[in-house]
């Protein structure tokens, strides 16, 4: 709508009641989103904005980024652009005994010469609840909402902006005294429990793939392209960290929460100043409590050093700060019973038991099917139909059966035994180590969903919208046998499939194309071919450059690049000349699948040429760091152990991969001897 012409008193008796309305608003929210006590009814709110909706309508030029009218704006963007964190946003040491807290209050305590008497309190931390959401930093300029990131790998993540400035208990201008210029924090977006149980009802009631938990949902809703799409989700969002502020110096964690309050920013209010191991064991037993109670998940308590200062001198590890660790609550527990047990074929053929349960609900998520891994732990288990059964969910998503009643069995139910021919295709199941395998290949239904699905995921061909059932309804209408078939679909094959519209529809088509053009080793990594994941696919395809090479490659080369063993070479190998899959590459290349071509580049650095292998727990640093570390001064690191292997790095609890390395005399190093040669 054109402006209106206004000048002098009436355009400053114009822009006095826009921002009047404005404050007015920003404090009915605060009230509403924040301290959960509204002022007035939502009518009245109504009311209120819509009129400040018209004033803005009328005139444009006096819309500013930090009116309440302007959470949702911008049109849809083609894709999330990297955030560069001001400082790294780092992830915490996990515990999980008093033991283990009181280990950590010890070192804290001899490292900064405190008293380790339990009835002193000159070392005090503040404790908060752990939000089960997703890692987020909020940046502020002149009090003003300015842009927001995800955490990604700590060091960049994905600028989500336009969804954050969704979220309606962030204050988009803040008051007070003394704000910053510049202000950066650390928050947590997690999805109200209600908010989660509502959209997986209406997402199943239309057909759609409900979420497994809140924090998925979350994450998922806070990364998505549109905005609007975001706005409707139940997101809320709790700032608790200080990264960076221009010119404001705050002495503890305590005054910088406090302060953040004052100035309009939503506080958790269940936190606490401790002295004590035994305050913060009290504080942990008591959130525990009160967990199932809360409208948002977490999963423990964070305990911080409560004084900046000691903080600072304290410093931190290549991924965790020292002075801070989060105290993990117990996976949470449920009974139930078993009804059935049936075999899940996954896409390598891997035959997988998994447990028909009575629905039950744990932590808020009614859990039905629980895995049961492979016959080896069928056998440790002696779990049997009928059977009363503890259930977990792992890590708090997927959930598995951790303990049997057996003094509660009835009768004598017969034991489950693995079947003799895969369940799906009929064909021959065989076992390798502590797996059953069918051998039906591509020629297997279950196998042909599970290897589309691969194809098509983030770290592969990354087709979005190409979900599990969407790939099970287009196999279900026989409108795909293999992931070429993908790039003959038609829109009107997609409109004919139950809950498809035509923007749904146009936006799957849109996604296979798009996902034509991508790097040879993700194209690779998504063939599925057996043993050979990311890291491996990235030097086949470092020392090939071209599909037609590997085709041609003998057993002999592929063993001889760094990295790779035997067993993936004869798989890789094995693959190629399958006729079967020369067909499917075949089809794929004629149907416009174009992987780009990698071109290996000398590698250069103290550490050129050399093959590194992770294995155990490291303790300054995950394994995916460890690897860029070592690729970054110009080794590679591999998933297996050969004869090219130059070291093995053995952290804790160190699996198989360790034994073979020493019968193969490969070198191996202790954590501190690895940090000293990457020095």
């Amino acid at each position: 709508m054109p402006s209106d012409a206004v000048d002098g008193e009436q355009s400053r008796t114009i822009r006095k009641k826009i921002e009047s309305l404005r404050e007015e608003i920003r404090r009915h929210d605060f009230l509403y989103y924040v301290q959960s006590r509204p002022g007035i009814s939502d009518a009245q709110y109504d009311a209120l904005f819509r009129e400040l909706k018209g004033l803005e309508e009328k005139h444009p030029e006096l819309v500013t980024p930090d009116s309440p009218t302007q959470r949702v704006g911008g049109a849809p963007a083609d894709f999330l652009p990297k955030f560069k964190h001001r400082v790294p946003l780092l992830s915490l040491e996990s515990l999980f005994t008093r033991e283990d807290v009181e280990a950590f209050d010890k070192r804290i305590r001899k490292e900064t010469n405190r008293s380790d008497r339990s009835d002193q309190s000159d070392l005090s931390y503040l404790v908060e609840p752990k939000f089960d959401g997703l890692s987020v930093e909020v940046v502020y300029r002149n009090g003003v909402f300015h842009q927001a990131g995800t955490r990604g790998d700590g060091e960049t993540g994905e600028e989500v902006t336009q969804n954050v400035k969704t979220i309606k208990s962030l204050p988009l201008k803040l008051s007070g005294k003394d704000i910053p210029k510049e202000l950066h924090l650390r928050g947590e977006v997690v999805m109200t429990v209600k908010g989660f149980e509502a959209l997986n009802k209406k997402l199943i009631e239309e057909g759609e793939e409900p979420f497994a938990n809140p924090r998925n949902a979350a994450s998922g809703a806070l990364r998505q392209l549109d905005p609007r799409i975001t706005a409707n989700r139940p997101l809320d969002i709790y700032l608790y960290g200080l990264l960076y502020a221009d010119g404001w110096k705050p002495k503890t964690q305590k005054e910088v929460l406090e302060t953040l309050s004052s100035w309009g920013i939503r506080i958790n209010l269940l936190r606490k100043k401790c002295g004590s191991l035994e305050e913060i064991c009290d504080f942990h037993a008591d959130l525990y409590e009160k967990r199932d109670r809360l409208d948002y998940e977490i999963d423990g308590i964070v305990a911080k050093v409560d004084d900046l200062e000691l903080q600072e001198s304290l410093g931190a590890r290549a991924r965790s700060p020292r002075w801070a660790f989060a105290y993990k609550f117990e996976p949470r527990k449920e009974i139930t019973r078993v009804e059935d047990i049936v075999v899940q074929v996954g896409r390598q053929g891997t035959l997988t038991p998994v447990a028909i349960l009575k629905p039950v609900d744990v932590g808020g998520v009614t859990v039905s099917r629980a895995t049961l891994h492979n016959w080896d732990i069928i056998q440790k288990l002696d779990v049997r139909v009928g059977d009363e059964v503890r259930v977990a969910r792992a890590g708090d998503v997927i959930p598995e059966v951790v303990e049997v009643n057996h003094k509660a069995r009835k009768g004598h139910p017969r034991e489950f035994e693995m079947p003799l021919r895969c369940p799906v295709c009929g064909s021959k199941v065989i076992r390798e180590g502590a797996f059953h395998l069918c051998t039906g290949g591509a020629a297997c239904r279950a196998q042909m969903k599970w290897s589309i699905i691969h194809y098509a995921s983030r770290n592969a061909m990354d087709i979005e919208g190409l979900g599990r059932e969407t790939v099970d309804l287009l196999i279900e209408k026989n409108l795909v046998q293999n992931m070429a078939d993908l790039y003959m679909l038609k829109k009107t094959d997609l409109l004919a499939l139950p809950g498809f519209k035509e923007k749904k529809a146009q936006n799957l088509l849109d996604g296979i194309e798009g996902g034509k053009k991508r790097p040879l080793s993700r194209f690779l990594y998504g063939l599925g071919i057996r043993h050979v994941g990311e890291q491996i696919a990235r030097l086949i395809c470092d020392h090939f450059g071209s599909i037609e090479k590997m085709e041609m490659a003998s057993l002999e080369e592929v063993q001889n690049i760094g990295g790779v063993g035997p067993e993936i070479a004869r798989s890789l190998v094995d693959y190629f000349r399958d006729a079967r899959n020369q067909k499917r590459m075949d089809l794929l290349l004629k149907r416009g699948v174009t992987p780009q071509h990698e071109t290996k580049q000398k590698s250069t650095g103290p550490l050129a040429g050399k093959a590194f292998l992770f294995t155990g727990e490291l303790e300054s640093m995950s394994r995916p760091e460890a690897s860029r570390k070592v690729e970054a001064l110009g080794g590679h690191a591999t998933g297996s152990v050969s004869k090219n292997t130059d070291y093995v790095v053995a952290g804790a609890n160190p699996g198989s991969k360790y034994d073979k390395a020493r019968k193969l005399g490969v070198k191996i190093l202790d954590e501190k001897e690895f940090l000293k040669m990457l020095q």
